[in-house]
């Protein structure tokens, strides 16, 4: 006969050492399941949510960044003008979606160029007739500014850099 202090033997049962574990493997398996969740959760976001959103909120930067540089360009013309010796300073964002970029100009157009492709673009520029060209670079990491000169047969408008 057993004793009064031991549990019934048998298949199915515990013993009392075995018992003892039983709380440390269910706190490790659930611990496991919040790791394996926390870790697929991060995934996912990384792995497909976060970068479209990055990429459009870029999108959205690049484009007001480069509609804010043609209106300051546009500003730094006088209507009107024969002489002219101007220089204005123009603010741009630092990055865009935590990269450098380029504003760059030709006669009719500023276009911003950037490392994503998910972010840049091309606008016209609205100036008097009096402008005979527009030329020059911005780098986001430097200073950028506008000067309009005169010129025999008009005036220049120059996109200017100085770190």
């Amino acid at each position: 006969m057993a004793d009064a202090d031991e549990p019934p033997s048998g298949p199915g049962r515990a013993t009392a050492d075995e018992r003892a574990v039983t709380p440390v493997v269910g706190k490790a398996l659930e611990a496991s399941l919040v790791v394996l969740f926390i870790g697929l959760m991060t995934a996912t976001l990384y792995g497909g949510l976060v970068p479209e959103y990055r990429d459009a909120a870029g999108a959205e930067i690049g484009d007001r960044t480069l509609v804010a540089a043609a209106e300051r360009i546009e500003g730094a013309v006088p209507p009107n003008a024969t002489r002219v010796e101007s220089e204005v300073e123009v603010d741009l964002p630092r990055t865009i979606r935590g990269e450098a970029y380029r504003i760059r100009a030709n006669d009719t157009a500023v276009a911003l160029d950037h490392p994503s492709t998910a972010v840049g673009g091309r606008t016209r520029l609205v100036l008097p007739s009096s402008v005979v060209s527009v030329s020059g670079e911005w780098s986001s990491r430097e200073n950028a500014t506008v000067a309009v000169r005169s010129v025999p047969n008009g005036l220049t408008v120059e996109l200017e850099a100085d770190g």
